[in-house]
């Protein structure tokens, strides 16, 4: 069963479908994903995630942390679905496993892994993810400075069907800026285009993290979007996600306009613990 527009697969139908029969472009793109996992075998180091929970009570390197996190999607053209996410964390790694379902019956598992990686002023997550159906999707995306720092970001995907639960584009370039010098805060503002299926698919992230105790913290993430939508129809549209954070739980709920460049806009909402 193909996907509906609820998530629409992150693959662009209509003239730009033949891209998919480039084969020498994936062979370059499995290359890279190769690199990006051989990379994070081998080069794991102590780092901070750019995203800790409010409160980190791991007391032993070797000490597995999870987070589990249900959601729920509604879209304006009737669209529902749900989705499971397992996180396990240990150390600077990370590795995950979920699950997505709509109401129409189709379905998605997918499993990803992630390496934090910090030397100084250079600060890199390496991240690799498969998914059912074929799909591989790999990126990489570094901090470089102190306090206030750059943001880069590369990713590539195989161009199979997938649900992005990402809500941005994969296969693209990312740049911005961020500063934690105000403590208990953290400002971020990035930019990211499609530099691959000639979308014209671009969305500008400003997001703030403020932790108001040990255990509470706001994060609200404001982004602006503009690019051809899967039937070829240029848009524009906003999306705002506000996530509060308490001791071990967390709610986040989002509003997305044209999500995933689609023509419906969706409500999200997500519970999740961390144990």
């Amino acid at each position: 069963m193909k996907p509906t527009s609820l998530t629409p697969p992150l693959r662009i139908t209509g003239p730009h479908a033949n891209l998919l029969a480039r084969i020498g472009a994936g062979i370059t793109d499995s290359v890279f994903l190769l690199i990006l996992l051989a990379s994070g075998a081998v080069l794991s180091q102590s780092s901070d995630a750019v995203s800790q929970p409010v409160a980190n009570t791991n007391s032993a390197e070797d000490h597995i942390s999870f987070k589990l996190t249900p959601a729920w999607y509604r879209s304006d053209d009737g669209g529902r679905a749900g989705d499971i996410n397992l996180r396990a964390n240990v150390d600077n790694q990370t590795a995950w496993v979920g699950y997505y379902r709509d109401k129409t019956g189709f379905a998605q598992t997918r499993a990803g892994y992630e390496n934090k990686l910090e030397g100084g002023w250079l600060r890199t997550v390496l991240s690799a993810q498969v998914a059912g159906g074929g799909f591989i999707g790999g990126s990489i995306t570094s901090e470089v400075g102190g306090d206030t720092f750059g943001i880069i970001g590369f990713g590539r995907t195989n161009l199979r069907d997938y649900y992005n639960l990402n809500f941005d584009p994969n296969d693209a370039i990312t740049l911005g800026i961020g500063s934690r010098a105000v403590d208990d805060t953290e400002i971020t503002f990035f930019h990211l285009w499609d530099d691959r299926l000639h979308t014209q698919q671009r969305v500008t992230h400003a997001i703030v993290r403020r932790k108001f105790s040990h255990d509470q913290r706001l994060t609200l993430d404001v982004s602006r979007k503009s690019g051809l939508t899967t039937d070829e129809n240029f848009v524009r549209g906003y999306a705002a996600t506000l996530t509060y954070d308490f001791s071990s739980y967390f709610l986040r709920v989002a509003r997305d306009q044209y999500v995933n460049f689609s023509p419906t806009s969706q409500f999200r909402i997500s519970l999740g613990a961390r144990f």
